[in-house]
């Protein structure tokens, strides 16, 4: 895949490991384990990047995007009112009818197992509304 001259594209994947890089400091620490998770719950997840910049994780629709902030590394999940949530993970964009959203702030941590647990229930939610 080749830009103009010799600048060659990057994948999502290699944009995303950029971007963590690029923070340095707790907000790269915890996109980079954040994405993991994602992995782990679904290896089969496709990595994307979207809207100039935005790290978007997908199976059969979008899971969630990786927004980074100043003070907070913020989770949205694109139906996440639809998902069960019984450990409270979300606790942003909670007034929608559709998004909810994961903020996290330095040195604040996430249980591992319920976040794995959110990412697939995202998954069947989206694969069950890909076989209609």
């Amino acid at each position: 895949m080749e830009k103009s001259g010799s600048q060659t594209a990057k994948s999502p994947s290699e944009l995303i490991d950029g971007r963590i890089e690029e923070l340095g400091d707790w907000r790269g620490e915890m996109l980079g384990r954040l994405r993991a998770l994602i992995k782990e719950a679904d290896p089969e997840v496709a990595e994307e990047w979207k809207w100039r910049g935005v790290p978007v994780w997908e199976d059969a629709g979008i899971i969630c995007t990786g927004e980074t902030y100043k003070a907070v590394v913020k989770l949205t999940f694109a139906k996440g009112a639809a998902l069960p949530d019984p450990s409270s993970l979300f606790n942003s964009s909670l007034e929608g009818n559709t998004r909810r959203a994961i903020d996290l702030r330095q040195g604040e941590e996430i249980d591992g197992e319920a976040f794995k647990a959110l990412v697939r229930a995202a998954v069947a939610l989206n694969r069950s509304k890909a076989r209609r």
